[in-house]
């Protein structure tokens, strides 16, 4: 839009921050004609001075922000800026530039801060309207009209019944798939919650088990240390006997000796039998803390089972859904199917689907009801009993209901025997008829998942 490679200078500043009165914006028109190139009057008050970086811009009614211009074009400086008259300046702007839908625009007078100092009054691009011009028709013209009116008229009211119809369907599919969803995203939050739960459960768990194991490990090591230990006790124990023993055979005036080395052999023996009770204690403390491990191992257990039901059930509702948008998808191909089927039946019959009437005669000479499966009539109603011999008579299929013309029915299936075909469910022996195969498969396939 812009005619010039630099952008003008703009500003947020609103509306209520502008002083419209210091530029006067002369012979606005009501409307420009597109195509021509746009002149701008304005005239500049004594108190206000222009700038180089002043520019006019054409604005859409309703602007918030100088920011908002569709065009612009920069002033031209007056030759004299210290005379106080009120000379009037003008802008071009080229019609290249220009607007070309019929919205209400103004100029506007933006100086260099991007302030507005002067706004005209709106006005439009469009043509000049044209003279009335008096057409004249004869009364069979309009009687014809008329009548080529009331016709279409009935036809676009079936049609819109028609469209009630089929959007109430719509709606009301709608409204269950927006359940089926609703309901989808509430097990998807669920899920996401105890995914978060089951994570912050493992997080703690694992840190408790790694402490538990630090502490085992601790203990084993005292453990080693105090078998160590025993055996240093064992072999000291072992030569203060064979001492003693030497001390007795060489000699018996060293008793008191000998019973102070009994004294300290029975303090020692004192001091085994605690280390062995203190390494009892940390064995029966080994044990418990693996049934604590076996517990957290468990419970772990139990939350996986139970996000994997979560998820079992979030896949049969992906199921479902699923089966619901292809039963959808399948009625709106039957209607088209029938629509075309209606649409060969009247080809066939030599009648044009353009020139039938939009409704069926009331009167019920020929015998055939109205078919209300029809969406624009039976295209039989209207024929005479007189042409009655020469029309095609119509059969029904004995399986799906559908009409054919003698010539197309074929008869070596209507002496055979209509077998109505049933698909069994290898798992559960439900059954299914031969329309229902995906409805049937998507059942065997909810088995292999509950699997």
């Amino acid at each position: 839009m812009e005619e010039t490679l630099e952008d003008p200078p703009t500003s947020a500043v609103l509306l209520d921050h502008c002083h419209f009165s210091q530029v006067i914006f002369n012979s606005v028109e009501k409307f420009y004609v597109p195509g021509g190139d746009v002149i701008c009057y304005y005239t500049l008050t004594q108190h206000f001075i222009p700038r180089r970086k002043d520019w006019i811009g054409i604005f859409r009614v309703g602007w918030k922000t100088t920011r908002e211009y569709y065009t612009f074009m920069w002033v031209t400086l007056p030759s004299d800026l210290n005379s106080k008259s009120t000379e009037q300046q003008e802008v071009q702007f080229k019609a290249y530039y220009l607007p070309k839908d019929d919205e209400y625009y103004q100029f506007c007078y933006v100086d260099q801060d991007g302030v507005v100092r002067g706004a005209s009054i709106p006005f439009q691009f469009r043509p000049e309207n044209e003279e009335d011009i008096l057409v004249v028709t004869t009364q069979g013209e309009v009687e014809e009209i008329e009548q080529q009116n009331s016709e279409l008229c009935k036809e676009n009211q079936e049609l819109k019944d028609s469209c009630v119809s089929l959007q109430k369907q719509n709606s009301d599919m709608q409204a269950e798939l927006q359940k089926k969803q609703e309901e989808l995203e509430a097990l998807k939050s669920i899920n996401k919650k105890l995914e978060q739960k089951v994570k912050e459960q493992k997080d703690s768990w694992e840190a408790e088990l790694l402490q538990l194991r630090e502490q085992n490990q601790k203990m084993s090591s005292e453990n080693e240390k105090m078998g160590v230990r025993v055996d240093q006790l064992q072999a000291q124990l072992s030569t203060q006997e064979e001492e003693m023993e030497k001390l007795v055979q060489r000699d018996q005036d060293k008793t008191e000796q000998l019973e102070c080395l009994k004294k300290e052999n029975g303090q020692l023996f004192v001091s085994l039998t605690e280390e062995r009770e203190h390494q009892r204690k940390l064995k029966q403390t080994v044990e418990d803390l693996k049934q604590k491990e076996a517990t957290a191992t468990k419970k772990q257990q139990e939350l996986t089972e139970q996000n994997f039901d979560l998820s079992k059930k979030l896949s049969e509702n992906k199921i479902i859904y699923n089966v619901l948008q292809r039963e959808k998808e399948g009625l709106e191909r039957e209607n088209d199917l029938l629509k075309r089927e209606n649409s060969r039946l009247m080809s066939y019959m030599g009648l044009d689907f353009d020139s039938l009437p939009c409704q069926a005669p009331a009167s019920d000479q020929g015998g055939t009801g109205q078919n209300p499966g029809l969406v624009y009539g039976n295209p039989y109603s209207g024929i005479q009993e007189s042409s009655a011999p020469s029309l095609l008579s119509v059969k029904k299929c004995a399986s799906c209901e559908s009409d054919f013309a003698d010539d197309l029915f074929d008869h070596t299936l209507e002496q055979e025997p209509v077998q109505t075909l049933y698909l069994n469910c290898p798992i559960c022996d439900k059954s299914f008829s031969a329309k229902e195969k995906q409805i049937f498969e998507d059942h065997v396939f909810c088995h292999s998942l509950s699997v």
